[in-house]
């Protein structure tokens, strides 16, 4: 199994995040340190009022809703879930957005949905539709829109800032995102001190892993395949998709030469 899928298949089946804090902490910037923080996630208690007050906000006061709104905070779902839940009570295109992004068979986005980007709608409300949208796309392997719609919104403005950055980590990743994705790391691990374990293992895993990658030898060509490939399954046969195989035969063929020449150096 490659390891772009394993990191999807942990992704999908729940087991994403220990070891490893500040693996790559000297990577950040003078400029980038001071601007970040310590990130945790509120406690449940007061996600659970800013989820009340914004699904009476939304005109949602009647008794069923009140009712569906108390079952699933009684219930033992993650916090982020809850709240997820909570918006597609309130939220006739939170339903609709979600539906669409966990449906195996709708066609992959091509741009982040406006709402994500309306700085007029409630923060706590876009934010973490913005997130919810974002792992739903990952779990599909869809990752340039996941990156741009986790751009969008920031952890500070989630309730699950460990799923904010770890959702990201992996989506830089798969793009071969390299310097993103060890930036993205390093605030996981040093900056949010209640990560999950399974998002720090797998987060240094990943770390580990770039630091193996080398530009253009056969592993940059086989992660490059492997883009390619998840890119004509999402049907993005495009100028981007035609560009990477382009680049691909054009390493494959600069490797065969050399191989060829020193095969002649040698008889």
């Amino acid at each position: 199994m490659r390891l772009s899928r394993w990191f999807s298949v942990l992704a999908l089946a729940g087991l994403l995040g220990g070891g490893g804090q500040g693996l790559s902490a000297e990577k950040k910037s003078a400029k980038e340190i001071s601007s970040f923080g310590t990130l945790r996630a509120p406690a449940p208690e007061e996600a659970r009022e800013q989820a009340k007050a914004w699904l009476q906000a939304s005109g949602k006061t009647d008794a069923a809703t009140q009712q569906e709104f108390e079952q699933v905070w009684k219930s033992d779902r993650s916090l982020l879930d809850k709240v997820t839940a909570t918006l597609l009570l309130g939220d006739e295109n939170a339903r609709q957005l979600l539906a669409e992004a966990r449906n195996p068979s709708s066609a992959a986005p091509t741009a982040v949905p406006a709402v994500l980007k309306d700085a007029k709608l409630a923060p706590f409300y876009r934010a973490n539709l913005g997130l919810a949208y974002a792992r739903a796309l990952a779990g599909r392997r869809i990752y340039e829109e996941t990156l741009d719609s986790l751009k969008a919104v920031k952890p500070e403005q989630v309730v699950d800032p460990a799923a904010y950055l770890f959702t990201r980590a992996v989506a830089e990743h798969a793009l071969l995102l390299k310097p993103e994705s060890q930036e993205t790391i390093a605030r996981l691990l040093d900056d949010v001190p209640d990560a999950p374990e399974r998002y720090r293992m797998v987060a240094s895993l990943m770390h580990f892993d770039m630091l193996t990658w080398r530009d253009k030898d056969l592993g940059w060509i086989a992660r490059k395949m492997d883009n390619i490939e998840r890119r004509l399954e999402l049907a993005r046969g495009g100028q981007t998709t035609q560009k990477m195989q382009k680049e691909v035969v054009a390493r494959l063929d600069e490797l065969i030469k050399q191989m060829e020449n020193q095969s002649k150096g040698g008889s």
